[in-house]
């Protein structure tokens, strides 16, 4: 079944499916996924967003705190999981264009 992908009418060759088949496997080409250098290794850059996004997190909670907002919040780790997830896309954002 697979050997008659690129056969047309008659059992031939057919150059247009061949050329749609092989331009459709164009965007299969590996861009390459941003990473950071870091003691000599990379590491794939939504890791440093994803750690600064909780660091946010943990500096949000201790400003609630400190303010006696965070007693009133319902579903806090709910809460609080949304800011850490809303800061770290938005230094991937501002940070890489992705």
């Amino acid at each position: 079944m697979i050997r008659d992908i690129g056969r047309g009418i008659g059992g031939m060759k057919s150059l247009p499916v061949t050329v749609v088949m092989a331009m459709a496997l164009g965007g299969c080409v590996p861009a390459g996924a941003p990473s950071i250098p870091f003691f000599g290794a990379y590491f794939p850059s939504w890791l440093l967003c994803a750690v600064i996004g909780i660091l946010g997190a943990l500096l949000v909670r201790v400003v609630l705190v400190r303010l006696g907002i965070d007693d009133v919040i319902p579903a806090r780790l709910a809460v609080y999981v949304c800011v850490a997830a809303g800061i770290g896309f938005l230094v991937s954002i501002v940070s890489f264009g992705r």
